[in-house]
């Protein structure tokens, strides 16, 4: 079995997004970009992840034919590689159901930039995409076009979270920051008015945090 480092971080991921309560059931999905930057491994459709192993990951080249795996893979296979095919920067790709990130995708309003550290993590408002069915290329292609060249994450009409990162940790990072700029901007539309930071303010906090913490 190839790529069992990736396999292990793609089973517990989906094991977080399914214990935090970012996901429930089997819905969501998450992928890696292999090392070798040819292939990709993402999590099989419509299963269990409590009862999953990592050997039930499946492995695809970016044609999106199966290289190795027993099971079907995850139902958005064509989302997560267009993303690949289109940003070389990312090397993960997580998509949930989060409960407050979802009342902005059905109200289809975007998610706005309100907290320092949504404008450090994630750098932008989060953007709706137009609805097209789940699973489909139709999804597939607005989302990609939607996201652009630097877009961290990406609402779905009616649907749900779209986080991109360089890995795991930080696909999560935004998945999580996301969500509560999501809540606190409802919570704080019930006390009056969200006030959103400037432009120039997202884009010095965003900056900054490139270099924030311990130097390697």
């Amino acid at each position: 079995m190839h790529y069992l480092e990736e396999r292990h971080a793609v089973l517990k991921c989906a094991r977080e997004i399914y214990t935090s309560g970012m996901v429930t059931g089997t819905w969501g999905n998450v992928s890696v970009r292999a090392a070798d930057k040819k292939l990709m491994i993402i999590t099989p459709s419509g299963m269990d992840y409590e009862t999953l192993e990592p050997e039930d990951m499946v492995l695809l080249d970016f044609n999106g034919q199966v290289v190795e795996g027993k099971y079907q893979p995850s139902i958005e296979t064509s989302l997560h590689l267009g993303i690949y095919q289109q940003r070389s920067d990312i090397d993960a790709v997580i998509h949930v159901h989060s409960p407050y990130a979802v009342a902005f995708a059905v109200a289809r309003k975007n998610i706005p930039v309100i907290l320092e550290e949504t404008a450090q993590v994630v750098g932008h408002e989060v953007e709706v995409a137009d609805y097209a069915h789940c699973g489909s290329q139709q999804l597939a292609d607005i989302a990609v076009q939607t996201l652009g060249n630097d877009k961290k994450a990406l609402l779905l009409a009616n649907h749900g979270l779209i986080a991109l990162g360089k890995d795991i940790p930080e696909a999560l990072k935004v998945s999580y920051i996301v969500e509560k700029t999501a809540m606190i901007s409802i919570y704080a539309t019930v006390l009056g008015t969200p006030h959103s930071l400037s432009p120039e303010d997202v884009s010095f906090l965003n900056q900054s945090f490139k270099s924030y913490g311990q130097k390697k």
